[in-house]
């Protein structure tokens, strides 16, 4: 099961949002987390992709 994270962050007129993914390795079986800053509107994409 994945955690969400979501966080905002304001940089002069620009808005972003931080995101983090909790995602399972195939590799060792433990579980990692894959951060990114995007635009709001990209934060779907990035939870649904694997």
């Amino acid at each position: 099961m994945a955690k969400k994270a979501v966080a905002s962050l304001q940089t002069g007129s620009k808005r972003l949002t931080k995101a983090i993914k909790m995602v399972k390795s195939p590799k060792s079986g433990a579980y990692i987390f894959v951060e990114a800053i995007m635009d709001p509107t990209q934060v779907k994409d990035f939870f649904s992709k694997k």
